[in-house]
């Protein structure tokens, strides 16, 4: 792996507090987008006891190039939906959290794509008496608009999905997946509920260029997505797709201004910016 340049290099946080919170979600049998996806920020959130919840197991469906998940064939009958909502809310509990979010693999084995499992997990975090703010990150549901109308009215406060990449490089990027099908569940979303947040996230550096961004970004304005993200695209490992690119601070200003001169309520750009990561200070400014 080549040495990466100090502008995406994370000063280091606490490991005594990182490995409290591992701890934490051990001991509630869960697992974490943040470690499973080897996301840059995982000391650094850890350390201030941040974490987004990744459910319906560790293994997804789905082999997209960019992706650190296990793919394979989830084990059939595991699925404890009730029981790791409740885990779920748990450790949010426990780790005082006024913003959760809740992300998962894909599951295109299950028939509503895992939508009851996120409808479960808002359910038990409207429980607790703290009432933190809920943030699903999910995935495609395959095109299901009824598992998708299912989550939505759920009433999470934030409905998030990411577009990942510019339509060119869906083939390579994401195979299984589609940048219109994408476009369309951010869509219906606000079509079933027209006061619901949405949010989208990309990656940068992957080969796209700048005027197939800005047309992703305008796309994403004409159906009325809130938030946008992008963030620098780092290799996991060998295995997976190669980085084209490492963005200059031009280049991400550039995009910066693009999302803020078309009108998006939230948006956070930078090398280390990714979907999940200062969820809570987005929603809230």
């Amino acid at each position: 792996m080549e040495r990466l340049p100090e502008t995406y290099r994370r000063p280091p946080g606490s490991n005594s507090r990182s490995r409290q919170v591992k701890s934490l979600l051990r001991k509630n049998s869960l697992a974490t987008v943040c470690e499973e996806a080897r996301c840059p920020n995982l000391v650094h959130c850890f350390s201030r006891r941040i974490a987004t919840f990744m459910i319906l197991g560790s293994v997804c469906t789905r082999a997209c190039g960019f992706c650190a998940i296990k793919t394979g064939r989830p084990i059939a009958g595991l699925d404890d939906f009730e029981g790791e909502a409740r885990r779920v809310a748990a450790a949010a509990e426990e780790l005082a959290l006024k913003h959760v979010v809740v992300t998962s693999v894909t599951r295109d084995d299950l028939k509503d794509g895992g939508a009851l499992a996120f409808c479960k997990a808002i359910e038990a975090l409207r429980s607790l008496s703290s009432k933190p703010k809920v943030e699903v990150l999910v995935p495609d549901f395959h095109g299901n608009v009824d598992a998708l109308a299912m989550v939505v009215r759920a009433k999470p406060d934030v409905l998030n999905h990411n577009m990942e990449t510019v339509s060119r490089l869906y083939r390579t990027v994401r195979p299984q997946a589609s940048y219109q099908r994408s476009l369309w569940l951010l869509s219906t979303a606000k079509e079933i509920d027209s006061g619901l947040i949405t949010k989208t996230g990309i990656m940068l550096g992957l080969g796209e260029v700048e005027d197939e961004v800005v047309c992703l970004m305008r796309d994403c304005r004409d159906i009325d997505v809130d938030c946008f993200t992008a963030g620098q695209y780092l290799q996991p490992s060998k295995s997976h797709l190669p980085v084209v690119e490492y963005l200059s601070e031009s280049q991400f200003s550039s995009y910066e201004n693009h999302a803020r001169d078309m009108g998006f309520k939230s948006y956070s750009v930078g090398p280390l910016v990714r979907s999940s990561y200062n969820a809570g200070e987005m929603f809230n400014s």
